[in-house]
């Protein structure tokens, strides 16, 4: 990443009369990086990228995109993003090189239309009509579409959801080639598993608000610092006969009595206790397990929600 930011925005808000969608957000995406936008149904993304695309004036605040201001300078915004919206939706007739040409008549910069349907995988497509295509080759127009004019910056909102895992998994391949290209990417997904895989930093917003911001590493650290080690043994556990060592961490027992869950910030020293304590037991150890919290976990902290929500 270079030192000046794609998008830059200070104190930013929307309001539409009484009711306030966002509620000063501060948020700076670096040159060549992909970050993500992640956040319940209703939390102020899509208010946010709007203003940010040009689509919608701000109340107040101060916003940068390209080092242009979208409430001023919206044209010129235009012809250096590309967006991929969820759902593009085409002429059912209208043959793939054809949407081609006519969005790419809307732009003053182009790139090689040709070299764009090999890259996506259409060139063998660029004669069928829309209709005749599969979810995951609509969505490799719609990439097609926001890749015309070569832009600096992609707006990416949820550019696999209903897509089946294979396709899903050709489109991150194409986001990271994206990236290698050193474009910056905007993504908004309702797959926690997608953003951690994706992207170099996420924002959780809730209520309009930025709540986290970070690597997803280090969210994950800041907000559920602790692993969850998990062992099972061959016989009842007798917890009245737990080291003093272990019983200040968290813990659950299942019924059966043979599955033992803790809570630890120092997982290492946790395994290593619980080993000693099952050999002193004389139980024989049938599995152990740890687990760091993922995003999700994380996200449903925060929000109280599930992403998909």
């Amino acid at each position: 990443m270079t030192n000046h930011p794609a998008i830059s925005v200070q104190d930013l808000h929307k309001s539409y009369g009484d009711f306030e969608a966002v509620r000063g957000i501060d948020l700076e995406i670096g040159t060549g990086e992909v970050f993500g936008l992640l956040g319940p149904n209703g939390a102020g993304k899509t208010t946010t990228i709007e203003i940010l695309e040009g689509l919608r004036p701000r109340t107040s605040g101060k916003v940068s995109v390209l080092g242009l201001d979208p409430a001023e300078q919206s044209r010129q915004i235009k012809e250096r993003i590309g967006v991929c919206l969820q759902a593009t939706n085409l002429p059912d007739k209208m043959k793939v090189h054809e949407a081609l040409d006519l969005f790419d008549a809307f732009y003053t910069h182009h790139t090689d239309r040709d070299q764009i349907l090999k890259r996506l995988q259409l060139w063998d497509k660029r004669e069928a009509f829309y209709k005749s295509l599969s979810g995951g080759q609509k969505q490799r127009v719609a990439l097609a579409l926001a890749l015309l004019n070569d832009p600096a910056l992609l707006f990416l909102d949820e550019p696999t959801t209903g897509l089946d895992p294979q396709v899903r998994l050709e489109i991150h391949s194409i986001i990271h080639e994206l990236k290698a290209g050193h474009r910056s990417i905007l993504i908004t997904t309702h797959y926690i598993e997608e953003a951690e895989k994706l992207c170099d930093r996420v924002a959780i917003i809730d209520g309009g608000k930025i709540i986290e911001q970070g690597t997803p590493r280090e969210i994950q650290q800041r907000v559920l610092g602790h692993a969850l080690v998990e062992v099972t043994t061959a016989e009842p556990l007798a917890v009245d006969h737990m080291p003093n060592g272990l019983r200040s961490e968290k813990y659950t027992l299942r019924d059966d009595g043979r599955t033992i869950s803790m809570q630890t910030d120092s997982a290492a020293a946790t395994i290593v206790e619980l080993v000693k304590w099952i050999e002193q037991e004389q139980i024989r150890l049938v599995d152990i397990h740890m687990k760091r919290p993922t995003l999700e976990d994380v996200f449903i902290e925060l929000t109280g929600k599930k992403l998909r929500e």
